[in-house]
């Protein structure tokens, strides 16, 4: 395209844009051998910057929205920071089980009932001291001696301190028949694990910490004035929390004999991990907690290395979903970067090598001295039912008497929720395990 401007003999002033009075527009080209308006290039292009800069604009503007947008959300799924009471801790620490600290609590307490926030000491699988929290409720209306105990094993709520049921906004979720326990008189005593709550570092699927917490919290809820939890107990678990459960009845007899446990409820539990986090690594929710997974045994054990299993991008997005509790906003961001890892977050096999050895090792495949109930959903996608069966034939034939009920039309959650079949038979079995009932075995079904 020419842009030559007329020569100053031929009387036009160098790059003038006037002529007669005048004015043309800068996209008019000036000629020697006349004028002539340059509807070239240089006019559709200025054309369609007129167009396009309304667009850019506009696209500029939801870019800078939908990141104040995602930074707003990312600030909003931050965990909460637990108050003064989960650092009123004792040094040394003393013996475990030892209560420390207690305080009413009322946040989504039933009507009728009772609960205090508590603080006990507890060993982690090293032997290393350690504070755990956790909640204790009873109904008003019993105050019986020797009063059954129910201890509770929560599922996954996260890995940060914040992440505890007892700092959480909803802290009975997911918790089934709790109504219908407490109106049978028992107490009911949850642990947060250790790290959650407290500090520390929580040992997200680590069985051997998790049968320790569970297991002094009961002696913890014995020194509670007034409330005479020193009966039977049973155990009671749900998916990270079943695990928990099943490893509190192996480790009672030698780390806790004084916990007279009668009877271990695993629902829907983490039990064959190996082949549970090779079957959820394509889901939503499996992305999640294998992001937790490997955050917690990159931490406890110095043979898994998360640079081994990890890619570069999947490192960060899974540091950053271990960083946030499950439910609310907080799972909505997780799932938005679980949408990034289509295959999941490892790029090794996970039951390969030191990380697999380490599944196994946390497995629940040591005898327990009390009846077992498994209750798993047929629907269930982040504990299918068929590695369930598998866990449950194994232990059968190793000589564990299980009794084992499949819901159909239940997944993992709906197992557990409010008017769920399970709740029914949960609270009968377990009122056998307390009256000293045969157990109900149907390992050869």
């Amino acid at each position: 395209m020419s842009t030559r401007q007329p020569a100053a003999s031929a009387g036009w002033p160098s790059g003038s844009r006037s002529f007669a009075g005048a004015s043309w527009p800068p996209h008019v080209t000036i000629d020697r051998g006349g004028w002539s308006p340059a509807m070239s290039k240089s006019v559709r292009s200025k054309k369609k910057r007129g167009l396009l800069a309304p667009l850019a604009r506009s696209i500029a503007a939801i870019v800078l929205a939908g990141s104040v947008l995602v930074a707003g959300l990312w600030y909003l799924a931050r965990p909460a920071v637990p108050d003064g009471f989960y650092t009123s801790r004792r040094d040394p620490i003393p013996p475990p089980g030892t209560l420390i600290a207690s305080e009413p609590f009322t946040r989504d307490v039933p009507q009728g009932a009772r609960a205090w926030r508590v603080l006990y000491a507890t060993t982690r699988a090293d032997e290393t001291p350690a504070v755990a929290s956790g909640i204790v409720m009873a109904s008003m209306g019993s105050s019986a001696a020797g009063r059954p105990v129910v201890l509770w094993a929560h599922g996954t709520t996260g890995m940060e301190p914040g992440c505890a049921p007892s700092v959480l906004k909803h802290p009975f979720d997911n918790v089934p028949a709790l109504e219908a326990l407490l109106e049978q008189g028992w107490v009911y005593v949850a642990t947060d694990y250790v790290g959650l709550g407290t500090s520390g570092g929580h040992a997200y699927l680590i069985g051997e910490d998790a049968a320790r917490a569970v297991l002094d919290s009961a002696r913890a809820a014995r020194q509670m004035p007034g409330l005479n939890a020193d009966g039977k107990t049973v155990v009671w678990g749900h998916s990270q929390g079943g695990n928990s459960a099943l490893w509190a009845g192996m480790r009672a007899m030698g780390y806790a004999p004084d916990v007279n446990v009668a009877g271990v409820a695993a629902l829907a539990p983490a039990t064959d991990l190996r082949a549970l986090f090779r079957a959820v690594q394509g889901t939503m929710f499996g992305k999640i907690v294998s992001a937790y997974l490997a955050e917690a045994y990159a931490k406890a054990y110095p043979d898994v290395r998360s640079g081994d299993y990890l890619g570069a991008v999947s490192t960060i997005l899974a540091r950053d979903m271990a960083g946030r509790c499950v439910g609310g906003r907080a799972t909505l961001l997780s799932i938005a970067e679980s949408v990034l890892l289509p295959g999941g977050i490892f790029r090794r096999d996970p039951a390969s090598g030191p990380f697999g050895a380490r599944l196994d090792e946390n497995m629940p495949s040591g005898p327990i001295n009390a009846p077992v109930l498994i209750a798993q959903g047929a629907d269930d996608d982040l504990v299918p039912a068929r590695i369930q069966q598998a866990y449950v034939a194994k232990r059968c034939s190793a000589g564990q008497e299980i009794d084992y009920r499949q819901f159909d039309g239940r997944d993992h959650l709906s197992l557990v929720a409010g008017g769920s079949p399970l709740e029914a038979g949960l609270i009968a079995w377990t009122q056998d395990r307390f009256n000293g009932a045969p157990a109900t075995p149907n390992c050869a079904q």
